[in-house]
Formats: C-alpha cells, structure tokens, sequence
C-alpha cells in the first residue's frame, strides 16, 4: 500500500512523571497484542526499530518518518498492498490507559478540520473511522478515509492509523491488523511524561535495500494522502526499507 498519514496532536497533559519509584500495580492482562516484551517469548522475526519490535510481513514496505528539526525518528509507517499503517508508542500512566481520551481528541481535531469520525468496535477494543479532509488535484476539497487504532499496555500505548483500501474493506485490513497484533513495545524503566514519544531507531545494518525516499507515496487512485493540519510531527526525510 503506497499511503501515508498525518497524526492528530498528542498533547503532554504536563510534568508527571512515570515514577519508578511508585509500587507497581498488577499487571495488565492482555488477550491479545500489541504486547510488552516481558510478555513475549515467541520466535517470531522482527525488525528492531527501538521501543517497537515490528513483524516483519513479505512484501512490506518500511518507511522511517524523520522530525527535519530534530532529526529524531518520529514513526514508522508499513505499505503492504496499496495500503498503509502508521505506527507510533507513547509513555503511560502506571494504572491509567490513555487510549479513550486520545480517541476523543482526534475525534474532536478531525472534526475541527472538516472531517467526521465515528467511534466503533473493533477487532482492537474502541477505534476511530474518520474521514480527513484532503485537497483533490482540481482544488476541491475532498475526504479521505482513515482508521485510527490504539492498545494501552503496561506503561505505554501504541497508536497505529490505517489508510488506503484497509480502512475501508475488512478483507484488505487483515495482514495490517495481523502485523499491529503483533508489535512488541520495549518500553524501557526510565520514568517519562504520559504521552511522551517512545525512542525509535532506524533498523540496523543487517536490513536489506535501505534507501533514502524523502518523497511521500501515492495511493492506489494516483492521489496524494491525506494532510490535515492537526499532525504534531513535522515530517522530513525517510528511509525506506523494502522487505
């Protein structure tokens, strides 16, 4: 899937920190992944990219989004079959999952923007089917379809956005799903602001056809993705990683 998506604000709701010197609470129970790395002990390959271990799907196509001003990595975004995934991990309260508020304030920035969201079911919990406003070629203003995804684990939540043909055919969704399922969130023990940017890292030498594409993709239809205004990371270069 050749898209990209734009994210909407994730806001630090301000100084507390994840203290480590708190008791622990109970460990989150979890049905399903996304999964912490304390709770995996599968052989299943994946690509290292720092605080998220990704599946690794044949065919993918990984590409590393790059903050220009800070030349951090910001997130990673899978093109499989003329669809996309953005994923990204945020530091969490303790006892608190974080996904139902951040839901409501994308809900409540798409809306802002022009577009629409609907809160829904879904094979993760509660997720978003929003439409993004996006200029068309001939200067109209259109919308484009996107699914906004989301786990709370144990100190962290995972925040994926699917775009092309996935966020709308189920059956076209369910390797993106499979593969969402399957991250594994390396959080790390130092304490961090709820809603701060987990570190990612490039994959290491070992990945094959590394190359630089600083030019976002198209979609299936030949269309730019869509771009609201409400993304809080500026993008700048990729890497792209053809698997």
């Amino acid at each position: 899937m050749e898209t990209e998506t734009d994210e909407p604000t994730v806001v630090d709701d301000g100084p507390e920190l994840d203290d480590d010197a708190q008791p622990s609470p109970e460990p989150v129970e979890r049905t399903g992944g996304p999964w912490d790395a304390s709770q995996v002990d599968d052989d299943l390959p994946r690509v290292d990219l720092g605080a998220i271990l990704l599946p690794g799907v044949q065919g993918m196509e990984l590409r590393m989004e790059i903050d220009k001003a800070t030349n951090v990595v910001s997130a990673a975004s899978i093109l499989l079959d003329g669809s996309s995934l953005q994923v990204q991990a945020f530091a969490a309260p303790r006892t608190d999952g974080i996904w139902d508020e951040i839901r409501a304030e994308i809900a409540e920035s798409v809306t802002q923007q022009g577009g629409s969201a609907d809160d829904l079911p879904g094979p993760f919990g509660r997720e978003l089917l929003a439409r993004l406003p996006v200029r068309t070629p001939e200067g109209r203003t259109g919308h484009r379809p996107a699914r906004f995804i989301g786990a709370d684990g144990p100190r962290w939540f995972v925040r994926g956005v699917i775009t092309g043909r996935a966020a709308v055919d189920p059956s076209a969704a369910t390797a993106l799903e499979q593969l969402f399922g399957g991250i594994v969130v390396v959080r790390g023990t130092d304490a961090r602001p709820p809603r701060d940017l987990l570190t990612l890292t490039l994959p290491g030498p070992g990945a094959p056809n590394l190359t630089h594409n600083p030019a976002p993709p198209e979609t299936e239809d030949g269309a730019k993705p869509a771009a609201p205004d409400f993304d809080p990371l500026t993008r700048g270069p990729e890497i792209t990683e053809i698997r």
